[in-house]
């Protein structure tokens, strides 16, 4: 995900309206997903992103989400998690100069483990989100601005090829897409071979829709061997609120297997940033 827009210290002085709810559908030529409710969240502590666990409860990720001691380390930015067999998977990147990333895991039981990942080659730093293949074998996670790929690598800890107590993680493969993304806040397996991903892109250059949500649909399932994606913009997410101004912010996405519902978060814009919305939604056919 990118740098956070507000300071933790600006939000903690913000105080606003919440957005207003309302339902809608996407047209069918989308992919049929109708939106069935909306919430408010509290955006410090949960509007970075979002992963339901096997129960139906839902862990929300924000700024206040970052343990003490991986901020000291510098680990100061955390994106978009997933749950798969319970552990958790969060992303983590550092400073604007920093030559890693890294991937935290939590076990069922409490344990987390840091899974670092050097740099390649023109590799950017941004680590946006975490999400793991229905397998339990290939994470998948992506960069900022304009991208045409997806980085796999070993799910750690689920994987037996990773480190079992935490070290270095190398990149699998890719996904190469058929076409360009742009801020890529979140993405989420809904099948072995479909992926969908929430864009804050807000231009309208790439995709007629602002801050669209992407489909990407994979040739085959990930196998951490190059595989290619195709694109496709399923709709805009939600831009409503009772605050004025256009400075909303499309983050994490979660799609949740056993209830078959999709989950997509937005940050409010202007004083109305403390409130992050979670839109939920459910397939339709017809």
């Amino acid at each position: 995900m990118k740098r956070q827009l507000l300071s933790l210290a600006t939000l903690l002085g913000l105080s606003g309206a919440f957005a207003l709810g309302g339902g809608g559908m996407a047209s069918a030529t989308d992919a049929q997903w109708a939106e069935t409710g909306s919430a408010q969240v509290d955006t410090l502590g949960s509007g970075q992103g979002l992963a339901s666990r096997a129960d139906g409860t839902l862990l929300y990720r924000g700024l206040t989400s970052i343990p003490l001691d991986l901020r000291i380390a510098g680990w100061n930015h955390i994106g978009d998690p997933d749950i798969a067999n319970g552990y958790v998977f969060d992303a983590y990147q550092g400073s604007d100069t920093a030559t890693s990333k890294m991937f935290a895991v939590t076990t069922p039981a409490g344990q987390r483990y840091q899974y670092v990942h050097a740099l390649n080659s023109g590799e950017k730093l941004n680590n946006s989100f975490a999400t793991v293949s229905p397998d339990g074998q290939w994470l998948v996670s992506g960069e900022w601005g304009d991208q045409g790929r997806l980085q796999v690598f070993p799910a750690p800890l689920l994987n037996a090829s990773t480190p079992a107590t935490g070290g270095a993680l190398a990149e699998a493969g890719q996904i190469t897409l058929d076409k360009t993304v742009r801020d890529i806040q979140g993405c989420d397996f809904v099948t072995a071979t479909r992926l969908l991903c929430a864009s804050d892109d807000d231009s309208g250059t790439l995709f007629p829709e602002s801050r669209p949500l992407l489909q990407v649909d994979l040739e085959r399932a990930v196998d951490g061997q190059p595989v290619t994606g195709h694109v496709t913009s399923l709709f805009a997410l939600p831009q409503r609120s009772s605050c004025t101004g256009t400075a909303y912010e499309a983050e994490g996405v979660d799609y949740d297997v056993n209830s078959g519902t999709l989950r997509a978060e937005v940050i409010q814009p202007g004083i109305c940033a403390l409130a992050t919305t979670v839109y939920s939604y459910q397939q339709v056919t017809g």
